[in-house]
């Protein structure tokens, strides 16, 4: 039996941002940490900076911490609230007073392929990745990560196609402007573009069967020697809903981060939280959110008080583009756009109500503190108050 002061289910970021923060304010607390991969916490890598390369792997571990005993390569598949204790795959117990559930979120697959298809998420995935030589490339997916993956793949100098069901790329988030300007940016980047299709056949092909075939919905072929899907990801909630916990598109939390269970937190790509600033729940997947809530996760299991009310942001990069974004990214919501360059060098934000819920910052930077305050504010603006708010 394993027994713990504070245990920690899921070995990413977000937990090795909470054992961080644990540390520092309990150094002699037991700390114990299950993790599905066989592998110590690390920072998963930017897109835009292609496939790892191998020598430089190990700059993406992160820090170990005193104290910490890592059990590795496990599973957590059972919780009980009421009895304090988490089993793993293996059958090993562990016995806690205060627990974290960072299990992050689980790639969305395509149903069909099978392993024919990368779908990006661990070091693992990372790993076949960069040492895949083919090179005809299928990306499939034009939201955040297919953008930034296709544009990795032909920096590399691959033959790269994407197929997507909407009919531009970063529809469903930016204005039909921007959306059509980046969709012609990746074309006249040599990156082929199936617009509006969706995969409908995954098959191997050649005598070794070491190619892929591919059909679409739009009755397009292409023939490739990889297969990578970027199509985002869904919260790991089964271990939460399983113990009884509240969970709805991820686990729910209060302003403290706390579960509906006593002594349970959860933090990360899986929680789900009240934005203050934005007016309802909200649940995010990216780094920077990962962090400051494990970190602020570490804090709450150790003590100290805690109330949440960050807004994290998040970017990509692509063919010398950049952006950043805060907020609620939709384009389903009224936009307004202020281009010191038109779509090179400007901002677009995005309200609800005559108020600002989101900003998108594209080729600005220094801005996201004052994008940050201009959301917090929740005072009603128009269009004309919004020209020359931050992109000077």
């Amino acid at each position: 039996m394993n027994e713990y002061r504070y245990l920690i289910v899921g070995g990413g970021m977000t937990g090795h941002a909470a054992a961080a923060a644990i540390r520092g304010l309990d150094p002699a607390g037991s700390l114990g940490m299950i993790g599905e991969e066989p592998v110590p916490p690390y920072a998963r890598p930017a897109l835009s900076e292609g496939p790892w390369a191998e020598a430089d792997q190990r700059r993406f571990f992160l820090p170990a911490l005193q104290g910490l005993v890592h059990h590795t390569g496990r599973r957590a598949v059972s919780l009980d609230p009421a009895g304090r204790e988490v089993v793993d795959d293996l059958g090993e117990r562990y016995r806690y007073e205060r627990l974290l559930l960072a299990t992050g979120g689980a790639p969305r697959r395509l149903e069909i392929g099978g392993d024919r298809v990368i779908h990006l998420r661990t070091m693992a995935d990372y790993e076949r990745l960069r040492g895949h030589g083919g090179h005809c490339a299928l990306v499939v997916g034009g939201g955040y990560v297919g953008t930034e993956l296709a544009a990795s793949l032909a920096a590399e100098g691959r033959d790269v196609t994407m197929a997507f069901p909407e009919p531009s790329l970063g529809a469903n988030r930016w204005p039909g402007g921007l959306s059509e300007h980046v969709t012609r940016d990746f074309e006249a980047h040599g990156v082929r573009l199936l617009r509006g299709h969706a995969v409908a056949r995954v098959e191997a092909f050649g005598d070794r069967g070491d190619r892929v075939l591919v059909r679409t919905s739009g009755g397009a072929e292409v023939l490739a020697d990889l297969v990578v899907a970027g199509l985002g990801t869904r919260p790991q909630t089964a271990l939460a809903e399983a113990a009884g916990l509240a969970v709805s598109d991820g686990v729910e939390v209060d302003e403290g981060l706390r579960t509906s269970a006593p002594d349970v937190w959860a933090a990360g790509d899986v929680a789900r939280v009240w934005s203050p600033a934005l007016g309802e729940r909200i649940r995010l997947e990216h780094a920077e959110n990962a962090l400051a809530m494990g970190r602020e996760a570490g804090r709450a299991m150790a003590g100290e008080p805690v109330r949440w009310s960050q807004l994290p942001s998040w970017g990509a990069s692509f063919f010398g583009a950049a952006y950043q974004a805060v907020g609620k990214i939709d384009a389903r919501m009224e936009t307004v756009e202020a281009w010191r360059r038109p779509y090179h060098e400007g901002v677009v934000y995005y309200l609800e109500h005559g108020r600002v819920k989101g900003v998108l910052l594209w080729g600005l930077a220094g801005r996201l503190e004052a994008a940050r305050e201009l959301i917090r504010r929740q005072r009603p603006v128009g269009a004309a108050d919004l020209q020359g708010a931050l992109e000077r």
